[in-house]
C-alpha cells in the first residue's frame, strides 16, 4: 500500500510538471525566449533584467530536463509497482513521446521553424501530460476503488411524506417589513444568486479575450446586466419545473416555490419578465449575442432541467453547455461574430463542469436518488465518478492549454492555471483516499477557485496587453 501511494504522488507531481511544461510552452512569452536562445541545449549570451527571455528559455530548459528525470524515476517504480496493465501502457507511452517532444523543441528552437512544428511540438507535450493523466485515474482507482458497489436500477423518485406537501406556517405574526423582505428574499432566491459571479466572469472573461484593453463600460454593463437577468430567469423556470421533486430533496426541500411561498403562476410570471428584460439588453448590445442569450435560457430551462437532468447519466456532461455559453456571449458581445478564442474558452468551461459538479453529485448522492434523477455516483457508482472526476480535471486542463496557444494570454494565465490546477488535483486525490462528503465538498470547493481564479487571471492578462 506504501508503495501504491508512492506512485500516486509521482504520477500527480509528474502530471503537473509535465502541464506547467505544455502551459508555459504554449504562451507567448516562451515564444519570444525560443527566438532568444537559437542553441541547444544550452542557451548562450548573458542574462540581464532588461532582457529576461534568455532567463525564461533557460529556465524553461532546466524545468524540462528536472521533469524528464522524474518522469523516469515514476516510470521506473510504475513498472515495478503498478498492479494494471493500462497503467503500465501509459506510463511506456508517457515515457516514450518525450524523446520525441524533446527532439521537436531543439528543432523549433535551433532552425526557429515556424509552421506546424511549434503545434506539433504542443501537441506532444498533451499527448505526455494525458497519458500520466490516465495513469494516475486508473492507479488511483485501483488504489482506492471499491468493487462492492451496485448500481441502482430503480430511479423512482420517492415518495412526498405528509409534513413535505404541507404549507408554510401562518405568517400572521410577522410584521408588514418582515413579511415584504421575506418575499423579496424568496424571488431572489428563485434567481439563483449563487450561480451568478461565476457566470458573469464567464461571460466578462470572454468580452476581455476579444478586446482587450479597448473593452467599453457600455459593453460590458449590458453584457453582464443581461447575463444576470438570463441567469435569474433560467433559475426561476428551474424552480418552477422542478417543484415536485424538490420538496423529495432534502437540500432544496425548503426552495421558495416548493414550500409554497410564491404561487407557480407569480413564479412564472417573473421569469417571463426576467428572460424578456435580459433579451432587450442583449439586443442592444447585438442580435447575436440576444439570440445566444435565449438559447441559454432554453437550453438550461427546458433541455437541461426537462431533458437531460432526470434522463440520462450523462446530464452534467450535456449540461456543461449551459455554462459554456456565456463565454460565447462575451466574445460575440465585442465581435458581433463567433472566434475561435472564444470557442476554445467555452470549451474549457464545457470540460470543467464534470470535474466540478460530479464532487457536489457525491456530496448529495443519497439526495438525488431520492429525486430520481441519474447522477453518475448513483447510476455508476462513486469509485467510477472519482475516476471521471480525473478524466475531465485532465480534459480542463489540455483545454486551458488549447486557449493559451490560441490567444496571447501571458504569464498570469500559465501559472495561475498550473499552480491552482495543482491544487484542484491534489483536493481530487485527498477525495479518493478518504472518500467523504468533507472530501467532496473540499474538491468542490478547489474547482471553483480554479476556474474562478482563471477567469481573473485572462480577465487581469488581456486588459494589460
Amino acid at each position: 500500500m506504501a508503495e501504491s501511494r508512492t506512485l500516486t504522488g509521482l504520477l500527480a507531481a509528474t502530471a503537473v510538471g509535465v502541464y506547467l511544461l505544455v502551459i508555459a510552452g504554449a504562451t507567448a512569452a516562451i515564444t519570444d525566449a525560443v527566438a532568444a536562445c537559437s542553441s541547444w541545449p544550452l542557451c548562450q549570451g548573458p542574462v540581464t533584467l532588461a532582457e529576461p527571455d534568455l532567463l525564461i528559455a533557460r529556465g524553461h530548459r532546466l524545468l524540462a530536463a528536472v521533469v524528464g528525470l522524474l518522469a523516469v524515476g515514476t516510470v521506473a517504480v510504475g513498472m515495478r509497482s503498478a498492479s494494471l496493465r493500462r497503467v503500465k501502457a501509459a506510463l511506456v507511452v508517457g515515457i516514450a513521446l518525450y524523446p520525441v517532444q524533446i527532439a521537436l523543441g531543439a528543432f523549433v528552437a535551433t532552425s526557429g521553424a515556424a509552421g506546424t512544428l511549434p503545434g506539433a511540438h504542443l501537441g506532444v507535450g498533451m499527448a505526455i501530460f494525458v497519458s500520466f493523466v490516465l495513469a494516475l485515474a486508473w492507479q488511483l482507482e485501483a488504489e482506492t476503488g471499491s468493487d462492492e458497489e451496485a448500481p441502482v436500477d430503480d430511479l423512482s423518485p420517492a415518495p412526498i411524506s405528509e409534513d413535505e406537501q404541507s404549507d408554510l406556517p401562518p405568517t400572521a405574526s410577522l410584521s408588514t417589513k418582515q413579511r415584504v423582505l421575506g418575499t423579496v428574499g424568496a424571488y431572489f432566491r428563485l434567481m439563483k444568486p449563487r450561480l451568478m459571479w461565476l457566470l458573469c466572469l464567464v461571460a466578462a472573461a470572454g468580452m476581455a479575450l476579444a478586446a482587450g484593453p479597448q473593452l467599453t463600460t457600455r459593453t460590458v454593463l449590458l453584457t453582464l446586466g443581461g447575463g444576470v437577468l438570463s441567469i435569474g430567469a433560467s433559475g426561476t423556470f428551474n424552480h418552477v419545473l422542478e417543484r415536485d421533486i424538490d420538496k423529495r430533496m432534502d437540500r432544496t426541500s425548503d426552495r421558495p416555490i416548493a414550500t409554497h411561498r410564491i404561487p407557480v403562476a407569480n413564479a412564472m410570471a417573473f421569469g417571463i419578465a426576467l428572460a424578456a428584460a435580459a433579451l432587450v439588453l442583449f439586443w442592444q448590445v447585438n442580435v447575436l449575442a440576444a439570440a445566444l442569450g435565449l438559447t441559454a435560457i432554453l437550453f438550461y430551462s427546458v433541455i437541461y432541467t426537462l431533458v437531460l437532468k432526470p434522463n440520462t447519466v450523462q446530464n452534467t456532461v450535456l449540461g456543461g453547455a449551459a455554462g459554456a455559453l456565456p463565454a460565447l456571449i462575451g466574445w460575440v458581445a465585442v465581435e458581433g461574430s463567433f472566434g475561435l478564442p472564444g470557442v476554445a474558452l467555452a470549451g474549457v468551461i464545457f470540460l470543467w463542469t464534470p470535474a466540478h459538479f460530479y464532487n457536489l453529485a457525491l456530496a448529495y448522492k443519497d439526495d438525488y436518488e431520492k429525486g430520481g434523477f441519474p447522477m453518475m455516483p448513483v447510476v455508476r457508482g462513486e469509485t467510477e465518478t472519482r475516476k471521471h472526476i480525473v478524466y475531465y480535471l485532465g480534459a480542463t486542463l489540455v483545454g486551458s492549454g488549447v486557449l493559451a496557444a490560441l490567444t496571447s494570454l501571458g504569464w498570469l494565465y500559465a501559472l495561475t492555471s498550473a499552480s491552482v490546477g495543482a491544487v484542484f488535483l491534489w483536493a481530487v486525490i485527498r477525495l479518493h483516499r478518504e472518500q467523504t462528503e468533507g472530501a467532496a465538498f473540499r474538491a468542490f470547493h478547489a474547482s471553483n477557485a480554479y476556474l474562478g481564479l482563471l477567469l481573473v487571471s485572462i480577465v487581469v492578462d488581456s486588459l494589460a496587453l
